[in-house]
Formats: C-alpha cells, structure tokens, sequence
C-alpha cells in the first residue's frame, strides 16, 4: 500500500478517484444510474466523468431500479464490469429481485459459467431527515444473502481503496455509503493502493472494553471512546470495513484482550450484522468475557422525520457510553 502523503480530500472524491483509475485501467468497466451523467451525480461523486469517459460508460438510466440493475447484470454476465449507482440504498428496494435473487446466485445456478462481476453502491442509512421510506439502512436486510460481499467504508481512505477492491473482483459487491458522510474529509494517498476485503481496521486501540462498528458508527464510536476516556475508561474500536466478508479474527483477539465488547451497528436489532458479530463473539470468546455483549443499534420503529428524533432513533455517542458503562459496571 501506498504510503500517505498528506493530501487531504473528501469521501465523494475518493469514490470518484476510484471509479475514475479504474475506468483509465480497464475498459470494461462503466458506471449507470439516475442523474450520474449530465448531473454529475445526485451527490456530486460522478462530477466530470462524463466528460472524461463519454455517454457510453458513464450512462444516465430512466428512473427503473429494477430495469437498470437487471440490465447491468446482464452485461456484466457477458464481460463488462459494472458500476450501478443508487441514488440512495432504499431505491434499491424495487430492483430486489435482480440484485437479490440473480446476481449473487448465477455463479452457482449455473455452474460456473457465467459469473456477476458488478458494483452496486450509492447512499444508505439515516440522518438527513428523509423521512421513514427514503432512510433504509439495509446491511441488516442484504447481508443475509450469500454470493455476495458487502462493503461499508467509514473513511475517505478507505473508501478509495475498498471501492477499487470491489470493481476487480468478480463477485457482487454492495458497497454502502453514507451521505452524513460525504463531505468529511481524510487522507488519501494519491498513488495505486487498494484494500483487502475482510480485514478490519484497529481504529483506536484500548485495553477495557472493544466497540465494533461499521460505516458511519465508527465516527460515534470514536466520539464516545474519546468521552469515557476521560472517565478512565480505555475502549479499542474496530472498523470492520467489510460486513462479508467479516473479520472474525480481528474481533476475537480484541475481545480476549479487553473481555468486554459492545457492537455498533445502525441498522435494527433483529436479524442485523449486530446479532451476527454478539453470536459470533458469545461462541468463540465465552470464558473471556465478564459480561454479556451490549448492542447499540437504531431504535426498533420506522425512521422519525423531525431531527431530534431521529438523532435520538439512531446510535449515537451518548448510548454508546452508556452501553459501555453498563457492561462494565453492571452489579
């Protein structure tokens, strides 16, 4: 990997950095969506590709999710490579059938003959008052599905090198972003580097107490670390980067070194990436713990509109102390 070099620039433009080096690098690959053309992208992320790379593979599709996913999938069946942009994660939700329940399955319904290299990303979860139907957090929904690899990135950095990751391989990658985070900025290198997937992140090493997060939480996370730190609380935060697949190694190792662990995760409770990392640890690091694993997810009701209630229906840094306190100084 490249090392560092200073430069700072936003989330948005490290995904379009990605997508850009690798449309220079291989032809084959081609980005579709609503307004990612002309527009240059409903969050800007697509901004003067059309002029660099032509209406032929940057491609403006009517408003049909599950025309223009299902038509994706089929060239990347035939060779092509690619890139379909949901506006936002809950559009996603009418082309479940194509992204659902053919991409990820033709490798195997077919024997190895045809495979799904194809990247669908663009905006998920809440936070920008969109209301209950337009604020879908669907890590918990998608990552039930095998043949697929999911991606949530919390970090410019990352995201570059992960979004590069994901248009080379040939798999299905859903790859989640969030946009509460598109304008933060960080550093990113501005040679080659890519990141592999299923290797987590030690965003903040401690000794009492480990806090996985993925996507976005990890910022709240690091927040309420920074918080109980004051109080002599020291909290390692893992950013998983990379739901499928997951890095059960890094978790374990952090969780018999701090015997205490809570999980971050913005999306329900029931059935979640959540429930999967708390089982996951209760199987492999039983005799280490000296409390059960506490979860800090969004609230179990549709998403509020009005913005104090929705900041208080997600995770946020006052809960994440909470729970951390909890497991630490329950009687």
């Amino acid at each position: 990997m490249t090392v560092a070099t200073g430069r700072e620039i936003e989330f948005r433009d490290a995904l379009r950095e990605a997508m850009s080096e690798e449309m220079r690098r291989d032809a084959r690959v081609m980005l579709l969506g609503e307004e990612v053309a002309q527009y240059n992208g409903a969050y800007k992320v697509s901004k003067g590709m059309l002029e660099e790379f032509g209406p032929r593979r940057i491609i403006d599709t009517p408003i049909s999710e599950s025309g223009f996913a299902g038509m994706a999938i089929g060239a990347a069946m035939l060779g092509l490579r690619p890139i379909v942009e949901f506006m936002s994660w809950s559009f996603s939700l009418v082309a479940a059938d194509p992204i659902l329940n053919n991409a990820p399955k033709m490798l195997y319904m077919s024997g190895g003959q045809f495979g799904c290299p194809i990247v669908f990303r663009g905006n998920d979860g809440a936070g920008g008052q969109l209301g209950s139907t337009h604020s879908w957090s669907v890590e918990g929904l998608y990552s039930n599905v095998p043949g697929l690899k999911m991606v949530i990135p919390s970090n410019p950095h990352d995201a570059k090198g992960l979004l590069k990751t994901a248009i080379r391989d040939d798999d299905p990658v859903f790859f989640l972003e969030s946009e509460r985070l598109l304008s933060t900025k960080g550093e990113v290198p501005e040679g080659e580097y890519l990141i592999p997937f299923g290797q987590a992140r030690v965003a903040r090493t401690g000794t009492d107490c480990t806090i996985v997060a993925f996507g976005r939480p990890v910022l709240l996370a690091l927040e309420a670390a920074q918080a109980l730190q004051n109080e002599g609380i020291s909290c390692e935060v893992l950013d998983m980067r990379t739901i499928r697949p997951l890095d059960a190694g890094s978790i374990v190792r952090s969780v018999r070194k701090t015997g205490a662990c809570i999980v971050v995760d913005q999306s329900w409770s029931f059935g979640s990436p959540g429930s999967e990392i708390a089982s996951l640890v209760h199987r492999e690091c039983f005799d280490d713990l000296d409390n059960h694993v506490h979860r800090v997810h969004s609230a179990d009701v549709p998403t509020p509109y009005a913005y104090d209630l929705e900041q208080e229906y997600l995770p946020n840094p006052r809960r994440i102390c909470e729970a951390v306190r909890s497991c630490l100084y329950r009687a």
